[in-house]
């Protein structure tokens, strides 16, 4: 090897870096690869990416290979440099030394950090790259890699870990895979991105948190003239109404306005056929999380039902539109006044009803009153007070500043709110 002139070493020398670089940046390209992003590429029929996951599938050999070909390159290079400072520096005592000193710090540069480092920022587009020059050296090396794993699988044994472990699919759990999504907001149109993000949430919350509460349910009042009955049933902005005798303590059906439409103009419409038209009630129970009754109305094909406690008293009314705008976001007024859009002013106040939900609030003003309590703003401001608060009254719920500016009866009709980081 001495023999060899000088610069043949050299250049040999530079080569087997090379090589162990590729080796090198391999192994962290093919684990730091997007395992979805290449699944999604192997479906649209891309060869690398199908190759970058068999090789991904069996990763005890594809380690063993990747790591192989890396000791193998850098023995060889460690060697070589010996006989370069042989050739340099002949018998002297500090010959090794210095050789051991430069092909440490070429490892280093060339055959570790810089590979890895650029593997690491492209992996997704080198990873299946890389996959056509590895299939078929593992293909070649199989009974060395299999001789060398058999040695392992034995270490993993005796310690208790079990090698097939490495070939079981990644699973996410619903939270990592909600983190997903948050992170890849950057990725999708921002209204994707909030479909998606409340779609974890449906299981998390109940039909409470987003029902029409008892005082805001329009009914239709048979006990009323039948005058006024029509003239209700002209105006209300509602295809469905909730038909009972005084209160909905004596609900009696659910009427489908949009049928009585040619009959209302006729002068023999009566209440008997205006009850002919009437669906029976459907009820909810409370504490249902609003994913499974979204399952639950497709099921049993409804549209609304009524949330009752364990007495049988109706606590609100729930709709499949209410569920749908709670990931989808609004796109319909269904409570009178409810209806404009929240957002603050340019002073740091907005001026809300007591009825707004507080998730409502929590997710249009990015606040964070507490929701599992009281579900309405109202109901915040009546547990925290034991009483009705007179108007002009000023407090902090939840490190909120908040104005009652209007009560009525047994409620707070309308609040200022202010933008904490504005008081």
């Amino acid at each position: 090897m001495t023999d060899l002139p000088l610069s043949a070493m050299l250049g040999a020398l530079f080569v087997l870096l090379i090589l162990s670089g590729i080796f090198s940046g391999s192994e962290t390209a093919m684990m730091a690869a997007n395992r979805y992003r290449l699944r999604h590429a192997a479906q649209n029929g891309h060869r690398g990416a199908k190759l970058t996951l068999a090789l991904l599938g069996q990763t005890d050999k594809l380690l063993g290979l990747i790591l192989l070909g890396n000791t193998l390159f850098n023995a060889a290079a460690a060697t070589l440099t010996g006989y370069i400072a042989l050739a340099l520096f002949g018998d002297s005592k500090y010959a090794l030394e210095i050789g051991t000193l430069c092909i440490t710090f070429a490892l280093l540069v060339v055959a570790e950090i810089s590979p890895k480092v650029i593997c690491a920022t492209h992996a997704d587009r080198l990873a299946p790259i890389l996959s056509y020059v590895l299939t078929p050296l593992l293909r070649l090396a199989y009974p060395i890699i299999w001789f060398v794993n058999l040695f392992v699988t034995a270490l993993l044994k005796a310690i208790r870990l079990a090698p097939g472990s490495m070939h079981e699919e990644t699973k996410l759990s619903p939270e990592e895979l909600r983190s997903l999504v948050l992170e890849s907001a950057h990725l999708m149109p921002k209204k994707h991105h909030a479909i998606l993000s409340s779609l974890f949430e449906l299981n998390s919350i109940t039909v409470e948190d987003v029902m029409t509460p008892r005082g805001h349910i329009e009914i239709l009042d048979l006990d009323q003239p039948w005058e006024d009955v029509r003239a209700q049933l002209t105006t209300s902005h509602h295809s469905r109404l909730p038909v009972c005798r005084e209160s909905l303590d004596q609900l009696i059906g659910i009427l489908p306005v949009r049928r009585l439409l040619a009959s209302l103009g006729d002068p023999d419409f009566d209440e008997a056929g205006l009850l002919e038209q009437l669906q029976s009630p459907y009820y909810i129970a409370p504490g249902t999380p609003v994913f499974s009754q979204l399952a639950f109305f497709q099921e049993n094909r409804q549209r609304i039902g009524f949330v009752v406690d364990e007495y049988g008293e109706i606590l609100g009314l729930l709709t499949l539109e209410d569920i749908i705008e709670e990931f989808v976001g609004d796109f319909t007024t269904t409570v009178p006044g409810l209806g404009h859009e929240l957002g603050w002013s340019p002073a740091g106040d907005a001026i809300v009803e007591g009825a707004r939900a507080l998730r409502d609030l929590n997710r249009t003003l990015g606040l964070d009153f507490p929701t599992d309590g009281p579900k309405t703003l109202n109901g915040l401001i009546l547990e925290h007070f034991q009483d009705i608060p007179e108007s002009g009254t000023s407090i902090k719920l939840a490190g909120i500043a908040v104005e009652i500016l209007q009560t009525q009866d047994r409620s707070v009709v309308t609040v200022r709110l202010f933008r904490p980081d504005a008081t």
